[in-house]
């Protein structure tokens, strides 16, 4: 797959394969005129859509027993699972192999200053971190009955008080994994 490194919601995501190989050059032009271009492997779980994971502080986001965590399922034959591009949200049992991802990926969230981002998983496999448009708590709350923002939200308050208390000692990156 070759998709646009800024961009969200499914937009100029191309699968490619042989048949438009005599076309990937123009593919490319069309996908890199605002920047870089991802290749990324297509796996064939993909089909069964991805899971969106929210991590807050470098842990799964959590409110009581349920996950902010939801499958987006492509709709028909389009192979991006993204709500924007026509996918469906789903109720997804966050599993010991996802919670291991979010343990790999930890240290370099929280090094890097990630408050709030989305795990695209496939089959077990981390495809993408989202960390400017980690979108779909809203489909979390839909389909749990849980509203995970006042979580975010508290946790924002929290920081702030910090800030507050260290002022100018404490940079952002470090106040975002605190």
């Amino acid at each position: 797959m070759l998709k646009p490194l800024q961009g969200s919601g499914g937009s100029g995501v191309f699968l490619v394969n042989t048949k438009e190989s005599p076309n990937l050059a123009q593919i490319v032009e069309a996908i890199s005129r605002d920047g870089y271009v991802v290749a990324q492997e297509y796996l064939p779980e993909a089909k069964d859509g991805d899971v969106r994971m929210f991590v807050m502080n470098g842990q799964p986001l959590k409110v009581g027993d349920a996950y902010a965590a939801f499958r987006r399922v492509p709709s028909s034959s389009d192979v991006r699972s993204n709500m924007s591009s026509g996918g469906k949200a789903q109720a997804v049992k966050v599993t010991e192999e996802m919670l291991h991802l979010v343990e790999l990926v930890r240290p370099k969230l929280q090094a890097d200053g990630m408050f709030l981002v989305g795990l695209d998983i496939v089959g077990d496999k981390l495809m993408e971190v989202n960390v400017f448009s980690p979108g779909g708590l809203g489909s979390c709350q839909q389909l749990y009955d849980v509203d995970f923002a006042p979580a975010v939200i508290a946790d924002l308050e929290r920081k702030i008080a910090i800030r507050d208390h260290y002022g100018n000692e404490l940079t952002n990156a470090r106040l975002a994994s605190v």
